[in-house]
């Protein structure tokens, strides 16, 4: 679960973090109020949403203006002017794709003299199983272009879970930033303030970007994105409070409510498939022909026929979903009850695309035997390369 920047400072800052003040703006009524309690005179307001890039970013409307969703600001009214560019109309970054974000949120904050700025992020890394800080110099740039063109300058430090952020950790991490004085002591009490509020939050990211070095030598979170991880949200309804649903497809929030791990994507080929790898072979090879596909929906090892009906359902909601292909192998889940959901939701949605549908596995006789005896029209399958090829074909008009 994604959170706003303005909500992950709020959550680092109750841990202690040094973050500048900043208010949230939900409409143009609280602009006034929120300027006039920051003390200036310099401001930054500040696009909300939930993908990265937004100061490089352009809004698709004329009348918001040029300079990206990221402002500076030096006088009260220009704070005004920009607010009313910005909220409502669509912002969009390379993270969002070419219709944007429509802007609902602001936040105002106290502008920062900048010395330097730093990359700071803190993620699990999969090959070590533990919590790891990734730092470099080059703060406020693309990291992955940094890990391309220069990665000498990134380092990786994965921390020991039994003895937390020690003082050698803290060592590595202040050399590699190029940190002294004071803002070396900061760095001492700021990088286990971070582990600290990583690991008690359940977060899968932290990313700071950047953290800077002001004039007076200290440092600061200047920007902040955090997401946490779903499995573990019942242990923080703190947490959960925070979330948008604004910020989210409207699919995606109908797969959640049925335990359903569903994701968006823009091609034009529907999938359902039990299991994330076979999800993903099943992405793969059909890019392999040619398509791409319109979402990864996988509905689990035990779904029920209802389960299987509402998954159908959510992607034919996709108007770019121009055929669906079924996946089923059968260990856990039967296959006679993924024809059967299936039947059910091809006769409540009255499908108007080709769909191909592979079952192997546990009572995947009496599958074929329920669908070919549905009337449906309904392509069947033999193994998944054939399916690929037929839903393809299908498609593209073959």
């Amino acid at each position: 679960m994604n959170i706003h920047e303005y909500q992950a400072k709020a959550v680092l800052k109750s841990f202690g973090a040094p973050v500048a003040d900043g208010v949230p703006v939900l409409s143009l009524d609280d602009v006034q109020k929120a300027v006039d309690s920051l003390p200036g005179p310099l401001w930054v307001v500040k696009s909300q949403i939930h993908a990265g890039g937004r100061g490089k970013g352009k809004f698709v409307e004329a009348e918001a203006g040029e300079k990206g969703g990221v402002r500076l600001a030096f006088s009260k009214e220009d704070v005004m002017t920009y607010a009313k560019q910005m909220l409502g109309n669509h912002l969009v970054t390379a993270q969002t794709g070419a219709d944007g974000k429509q802007v609902n949120r602001l936040y105002i904050e106290d502008g920062a003299d900048i010395d330097r700025e730093l990359y700071l992020s803190m993620l699990v890394d999969r090959s070590t199983s533990r919590v790891a800080f990734m730092v470099s110099t080059e703060g406020g740039m693309d990291i992955e272009q940094v890990a391309h063109d220069t990665p000498e300058k990134i380092l990786t430090l994965s921390i020991d879970p039994e003895t937390g952020v020690t003082d050698a950790d803290i060592a590595k991490l202040n050399e590699a930033l190029k940190l002294e004085g004071t803002a070396a002591e900061d760095g001492k009490t700021l990088f286990p303030i971070l582990y600290k509020a990583f690991t008690e939050k359940d977060m899968s990211l932290l990313e700071v970007n950047p953290l800077i070095v002001m004039e007076n030598g200290h440092l600061r979170v200047l920007d902040a994105k955090v997401s946490f991880d779903g499995n573990a949200l019942f242990r923080h309804p703190d947490i959960v409070d925070l979330r948008d649903k604004t910020e989210e497809d409207e699919k995606e929030i109908e797969a959640s409510e049925w335990d359903l791990a569903y994701i968006a994507l823009d091609g034009t080929i529907g999938c359902m498939v039990n299991g994330a790898g076979l999800a993903m072979a099943t992405m793969d090879i059909i890019k392999l022909y040619g398509e791409e596909p319109a979402n990864f929906c996988d509905v689990g090892g035990g779904a029920g026929k209802e389960k299987v009906a509402a998954a159908f359902k959510i992607i034919m909601k996709d108007p770019n979903v121009k055929g669906i292909l079924v996946n089923i192998f059968g260990g856990i889940m039967k296959c006679d009850v993924i024809a059967e959901g299936v039947i059910a939701a091809v006769k409540e949605t009255n499908l108007a695309v080709p769909l191909v549908v592979r079952l192997e596995g546990t009572n995947v006789d009496l599958g074929k035997k329920i669908i070919a005896e549905s009337g449906l029209n309904v392509i069947p399958a033999d193994d998944l390369d054939d399916a690929a090829q037929k839903i393809v074909n299908a498609v593209k008009g073959a």
